[in-house]
């Protein structure tokens, strides 16, 4: 069901990417429970592999990760068929003003999430940036 130029979130992929299981899991449940389809990635070698293979709607990136760090996958998403993916970056260290700021000016990186999350936020950003509307609540007869 369309609302007035708004998209089901059952149409949309969204690439979940924190090397901290219960911070996937727990994105992954708040993000599904809004209707949004999910892909998980470890580290930023599986994000980049599934990034070119899905071409996901958009990608929720914690900036520390093993293997290849935030800032360089940001920077790589930026080189081929991925530029247009939106990023939102989700970050538990706490960030400088001016670096939050630096990572804002990346043409791919479209808000910033500190942890500890509120799925109120983090809900609100994903309808925003992908033009969706949270399904409408069960009537209970």
């Amino acid at each position: 069901m369309e609302n007035a130029g708004f998209a089901s979130p059952s149409g949309k992929l969204v690439l979940i990417v924190d090397d901290d299981e219960s911070v996937r899991e727990l994105i992954d449940f708040v993000v599904k429970k809004d209707g949004f389809r999910t892909e998980k990635a470890v580290d930023g070698d599986e994000a980049l592999k599934k990034a070119r293979e899905l071409s996901p709607d958009i990608i929720l990136l914690d900036l520390m990760l093993p293997k290849l760090g935030g800032f360089e996958i940001l920077r790589e998403l930026q080189n081929d068929e991925t530029v247009s993916i939106p990023i939102v970056i989700i970050t538990g260290r706490y960030t400088e003003r001016s670096t939050s700021e630096m990572i804002k000016q990346e043409p791919n990186v479209k808000d910033f999430i500190e942890k500890p999350l509120k799925p109120q936020v983090l809900l609100g950003v994903l309808h925003k940036l992908l033009k969706t509307r949270p399904p409408l609540p069960q009537k209970k007869f």
